[in-house]
């Protein structure tokens, strides 16, 4: 029997089980991760993993010898089939069954995947796993033809990199304008430009009817419109992987409900990372993020709890995205803001948006601007003269006093 098993092998998983041994936790732990992988970071692979600027040595989260030094058990490429809750055991794919005393679910989420007339094609791709990435870097070379599906953060970055390597790219986006779920339009014409200039041909009210091709793709069908294609990579969003708890007869809704402390609905099992929806006391109300931030520090309160400590989740999340040179810092959500003010110049590419609501800063995008994203992380809930905000030569600490 494991003390304390956890299921998934991701952010989460893997700060978890550190932050076990580090709350005191002296049980068995175990992950279990249904990829042959130990712990890794997905931010790197549509990033410098996917350029070839990263091996998979600088993508694990730890060390292999991390984990072996700390006592934890990694049970790579098995794939947890069902919770038993009264018996508080669980069985592998292969039949095995294993027990726990606690659980911990880590099982992340998945790419919302298109069911359209030649989705099964070879060479049309999803990006979440090493396996999909390497399968996209078999794709790549200069002068090749992608088409990329959907004008969301995962997109972009996998526009960025094709286009710095030489291919010719299209980003096909069904919105009237790229980003437009988590961003606005001032920041989304921006990157629209952006992309552009490097050569990326962005496509707006684009909507994917199908894909064609003898056995491989070779267009991607928009209506009337057709788009030549040596493949195509489709990120448009993802699908938090609650189907385990839910089978299980836990409480779930777009991910699975935690409380404050991490706890699902059984005292005994507790939920960490993409695949969770809770309450975060600070915006005062429910969320399911996609973020390594969320994950790591969700994993932290959870590994604490589960230690019979008293340990709350209350941050402000933040994200970041790497396209090209430039590093977009988020933290909140613009779209809680009323007033939007620019330190900085768009045009040089190093700036930051402040957002404002009813006086107070609720929200930041800086690009290339890590002094003021780092601040303003600090500065959420504080009230603000959008004229000291604007003014690059007004020093934003004196806004903490307030």
């Amino acid at each position: 029997m494991s003390d304390i098993i956890i299921v998934g092998a991701g952010h989460a998983a893997g700060q978890a089980a550190a932050s076990l041994r580090q709350e005191g936790f002296a049980g068995t732990i175990t992950i279990i991760g249904d990829e042959p992988h130990i712990p890794y970071q997905r931010p790197p692979l549509s990033k410098q993993y996917l350029a070839g600027e990263q091996g998979l040595d600088r993508v694990y989260l730890r060390p292999e010898k991390f984990y072996a030094g700390k006592d934890v058990a990694i049970r790579a490429g098995v794939r947890v089939e069902r919770i038993d809750r009264a018996a508080r055991a669980l069985t592998t794919a292969s039949g095995e069954t294993l027990a726990y005393e606690q659980l911990l679910l880590a099982t992340g989420s998945r790419p919302r995947r298109l069911e359209l007339p030649g989705s099964e094609l070879e060479g049309v791709h999803y990006l979440r796993t090493i396996a999909d990435v390497d399968a996209i870097k078999a794709d790549m070379a200069p002068g090749k033809r992608v088409v990329v599906v959907g004008g969301g953060y995962i997109g972009l970055e996998v526009a960025a990199v094709c286009a710095e390597a030489g291919l010719e790219v299209h980003v096909l986006e069904m919105e009237q304008r790229i980003l437009a779920r988590v961003t606005t339009p001032a920041m989304s014409d921006f990157y629209h430009r952006l992309h552009e200039g490097r050569g990326v041909r962005v496509h707006t009210d684009a909507r994917v009817t199908g894909f064609s091709g003898n056995g491989r793709i070779s267009a991607v069908q928009c209506g009337d419109e057709s788009f030549a294609a040596d493949f195509a990579v489709v990120g448009i969003g993802i699908v938090p992987n609650v189907e385990l708890a839910q089978a299980a007869g836990l409480e779930c809704d777009d991910g699975i409900l935690v409380d404050e402390r991490c706890r699902t609905s059984d005292p005994a099992i507790y939920a960490a990372g993409d695949c969770t929806n809770h309450p975060n006391p600070l915006l005062g109300r429910r969320l399911r993020l996609e973020s390594v931030p969320n994950a790591m520090e969700q994993a932290r309160v959870a590994a604490a709890n589960l230690c019979g400590k008293d340990r709350e989740y209350a941050s402000v999340p933040w994200f970041w995205s790497d396209q090209y040179e430039l590093k977009l810092q988020m933290v909140g959500f613009s779209g809680d803001g009323d007033t939007e003010v620019v330190r900085g110049e768009m045009a040089a590419n190093r700036f930051a948006v402040f957002y404002l609501k009813d006086g107070a800063i609720v929200a930041a995008d800086a690009v290339n601007s890590p002094k003021e994203f780092m601040l303003c992380r600090r500065l959420v809930g504080h009230r603000a003269d959008p004229a000291v905000l604007a003014d690059p030569s007004a020093d934003l600490k004196s806004l903490l006093a307030g």
